[in-house]
């Protein structure tokens, strides 16, 4: 027995090395310049989060290195070399069995001071297609190596160790969207720092000059992701006056607190919650508190199943411009708010409440999407054209255009959209969207503002529309072209918060960017920038305001806008 017990002890003895061997972690990569070249020699430093023995190891002749029979936990990776700055990868996760592979990307004091190069944008159908898989963004990506195995990728292999990166936009022409439009000229900037190696501390702006006062726009936010979540908090401050209000209502100063948090729960369920605060004074101080989130559901690699709850038209008026290009479209931060108007000489900020259940499949490269919705709109911000003052107590004009915003009461409403997108080529991309749901509509043709404001109702419409969207081959020039038709008269949009990429402005509108080669005096990375929307001034409504001028509710009013843009 004794023998038998002996014999037991030894063959367990044996065994647990290669027990234990079978639960460590290893890691390896490689270490290249900002120029791709690898690093000999440089040295990495696997530093336990919890405290413990650093683990060193030197990268080859090729840049390459490899750790293994490491413990799991979570260490901190330091790459450093002779006339670089250390490079950092914290949070690592080393989960026993298994092994990923980090990429670390040296920098010289120059570079890290300088304004870099602009990184490479995706195409236009990289950028569009977002929409079906837009979590994937934030996962982990797997890589199958020869012998089978799957490793985590690093980030920093698509540029994730870009330091710094600056936009400036000067543009000219109004927005002509209602009261509190951006400025005739204005100078827009955005200045985004990578920070504490994954955080992104980004500064923005839109400083206006020009007819009136001027005004402007000032956001500064700071995202860091953490494990499977991305926090982030933002800061925005706005202040303006407009020359038919700043006696009567004083000059119109907001802020606004915003916080969100996207959360991976598993590979198939991701999170966004957030809410912001905001506080606006103008005339008196009211505050208003706009949650948001979605929840989104990967039923297969090419299926999502999508709920959207939104207290503001932020999604949807940005949807637009990220088909653009966010870094060098005239990105006026208009979509800050606040939507004001006036209800009984009385201001008062539009309250609103969208719920919408989705669904989005691909297959091959045709996209799907389906959706049904619900909005509730109180104190709808509605625009108008023509030359109005104040004093009236109905109006907020905007000195900057010939346009006003009124209050067109409330909206409340169902509704559905369908939109089927196809892409062609990596330089050609068509979608087709079509939706159905209530609009705020008014007898008009002629007839005075009494009886519009009277005649206001919620009715049924339908929206057709069509967007192109792609490349010029050689000359690089970047466009989006589309239509919005919807039958009949409406003072709102049908499906008024998509932020699909069906998503598109009344009527006819047309954007263009067109890099300017570098030459001589010119600078690298210039743009010339033209955005035209409602070209053909349709859906206009006329009326007759108290004055006895004719005044024309609108949908879009028509504007063009024009600049230059310069990426560092």
């Amino acid at each position: 027995m004794a023998r038998k017990l002996g014999w037991s002890l030894v063959m367990l003895a044996l065994a647990l090395p290669a027990w234990a061997t079978s639960r460590v972690a290893s890691v390896s990569g490689a270490v290249r310049n900002s120029a791709g070249v690898g690093q000999m020699g440089a040295l990495i430093e696997i530093i336990p989060a919890n405290g413990g023995a650093t683990r060193r190891v030197y990268t080859d002749e090729h840049g390459q290195y490899s750790a293994g029979e490491i413990a799991p936990g979570s260490y901190l990776l330091r790459a450093s070399a002779a006339a670089f700055l250390p490079s950092l990868r914290e949070n690592v996760q080393l989960t026993g069995g298994a092994h990923q592979l980090i990429n670390l990307t040296l920098n010289t004091l120059f570079e890290a001071i300088q304004l870099l190069p602009e990184r490479r944008r995706p195409t236009t159908g990289d950028e569009e297609w977002k929409w079906t898989l837009r979590s994937v963004g934030n996962r982990p990506i797997l890589r199958v190596l020869d012998d089978g195995q799957s490793v985590m990728v690093s980030s920093s292999e698509n540029g994730g160790d870009r330091h710094l990166k600056a936009h400036v936009s000067f543009v000219a022409g109004s927005e002509s969207a209602g009261f509190g439009s951006s400025a005739d000229a204005s100078t827009v900037f955005s200045l985004e720092r990578s920070m504490f190696t994954t955080g992104t501390l980004a500064f923005r702006g839109d400083v206006g000059y020009g007819n009136g006062e001027p005004g402007g726009v000032i956001r500064a936010s700071y995202a860091q992701p953490v494990g499977g979540s991305r926090p982030e908090i933002a800061l925005t401050a706005r202040r303006f006056a407009t020359a038919g209000t700043a006696q009567q209502y004083g000059a119109l100063e907001a802020f606004s607190l915003a916080a969100s948090n996207t959360m991976t729960l598993t590979e198939a369920v991701e999170i966004t919650a957030g809410s912001e605060f905001q506080t606006v004074q103008f005339a008196r101080r009211v505050s208003a508190v706009r949650p948001f989130g979605t929840v989104d559901v990967h039923i297969t690699p090419d299926t999502v199943l999508e709920y959207r709850y939104a207290s503001s038209q932020l999604s949807a008026q940005s949807a637009m411009r990220a088909a653009k290009g966010f870094d060098s479209a005239p990105a006026d931060l208009t979509e800050s708010g606040p939507r004001m108007s006036l209800a009984g000489d009385r201001p008062v900020l539009e309250r609103a409440r969208h719920q919408e259940l989705s669904l989005a499949h691909r297959f091959g490269n045709t996209r799907l999407q389906a959706a049904a919705y619900m909005d509730n709109v109180g104190n709808a911000a509605l625009l108008g054209v023509g030359d109005v003052t104040a004093e009236s107590g109905d109006f907020l004009p905007d000195v900057y255009s010939s346009t006003f915003t009124w209050n067109g009461g409330d909206l409340n409403t169902t509704g559905a959209r369908l939109v089927v997108q196809q892409r062609f080529s990596d330089g050609f991309t068509a979608t087709l969207a079509y939706a159905t749901g209530g609009v705020i509509a008014a007898r008009g043709d002629g007839v005075a503002w009494d009886a519009v404001q009277r005649s206001l109702r919620n009715e049924r419409r339908h929206a057709v529309a069509a967007k192109f969207s792609g490349i010029v081959p050689r000359a690089n020039t970047r466009w989006v072209a589309s239509y919005r038709w919807t039958n009949g008269h409406a003072l709102t949009p049908v499906d008024w918060f998509d932020a699909s990429p069906g998503q598109a402005d009344p009527y006819f509108s047309l954007f263009v960017r067109q890099p300017v080669p570098a030459a001589g005096f010119l600078p690298e990375h210039m743009e010339l920038l033209v955005d035209v929307r409602n070209l053909l001034a349709q859906g206009y409504v006329p009326v007759l305001g108290r004055d006895g001028q004719t005044l024309y509710l609108v949908q879009a009013a028509r504007s063009v806008r024009g600049g230059v843009a310069f990426s560092f």
